[in-house]
């Protein structure tokens, strides 16, 4: 049996549908239960029964500090070893993103499995498309952000859910293999392209003011958005692999179009 964990989160749960639609037996764990997903808290370590599970995809824990994030991953770790688990796939971040505010997490992480005794697999996603488009705002003249000239190798998200599907329905595999995968670089001018509006550039003291202004996000996510915004700025996340097409055997969902319809929903009516 294969188990997803996460599964109420967009990237795990879509990689869950497609394990299904493939035929595979695959269950998913998340702290809400129900509709064929059983109760699994990373911060509750005696939720963490693992028992007849074969294949374990491991969708990063993020949105916390990083040793928060790493406690929970080596519960969930040490949890497989003890209840049989024979190989993990772990969701980390692009090998470019070395740089950025929350890669720690995922090298430790990395490490973690490296040295667990487990077969694993490693995962190294790309930023999604849809974050890019998302992390740009509206104005009146069309749309703004901190990213400059500079270009991301985005993924859409819905590729990397696929490409978790193929690596955790055939695991023997893909052991011991680390992918970067990555999408076609994209600039934010491509995105205000593809809709017809115009792109306007702010520097990154004034985009950092604006996410610590802001009362929707978390003391470690600004520093997070920011390092986004700087990496994309200054041409550190635009390194390209087909590890991606290769696993996917077809072409790669468009980024642009991924990251303009996330942005498009965004717009407010008044602009």
């Amino acid at each position: 049996m294969i188990l997803v964990t996460g599964a109420t989160g967009q990237l795990a749960s879509a990689a869950l549908a497609e394990l299904r639609a493939r035929g595979a037996r695959a269950v998913g764990g998340s702290r809400t239960a129900g509709n064929g997903v059983r109760y699994l808290d990373f911060d509750d370590p005696a939720s963490l029964d693992l028992r007849g599970v074969s294949t374990l995809v491991l969708v990063s824990a993020g949105y916390a500090e990083d040793d928060r994030v790493i406690a929970r991953h080596a519960r969930v770790v040490d949890a497989a070893g003890r209840d049989g688990v024979s190989h993990v796939v772990y969701t980390s971040l692009t090998t470019a993103g070395d740089h950025l505010g929350f890669a720690l997490a995922h090298r430790v992480t990395e490490q973690l499995l490296r040295d667990s005794g487990l077969g694993f697999t490693i995962l190294r996603n790309g930023l999604y498309a849809e974050l890019f488009g998302a992390l740009m705002t509206w104005t009146t003249d069309g749309l703004e952000s901190a990213y400059g000239t500079g270009a991301l190798s985005a993924v859409a998200r819905q590729d990397l859910a696929v490409a978790a599907a193929v690596v955790a329905a055939a695991p023997s595999d893909h052991a011991g293999k680390t992918y970067d995968l990555v999408g076609d670089p994209i600039t934010a001018a491509d995105v205000a392209r593809h809709l017809g509006v115009r792109h306007g550039s702010i520097g990154l003291g004034e985009y950092r003011a604006r996410l610590l202004a802001s009362d929707g996000l978390l003391p470690f996510q600004a520093p997070m958005l920011a390092s986004i915004a700087s990496g994309v700025r200054h041409g550190l996340l635009s390194r390209t692999s087909p590890d991606l097409r290769t696993l996917l055997g077809r072409p790669i969902t468009d980024p642009v179009a991924a990251a303009a319809r996330s942005v498009a929903v965004l717009r407010p009516d008044r602009v």
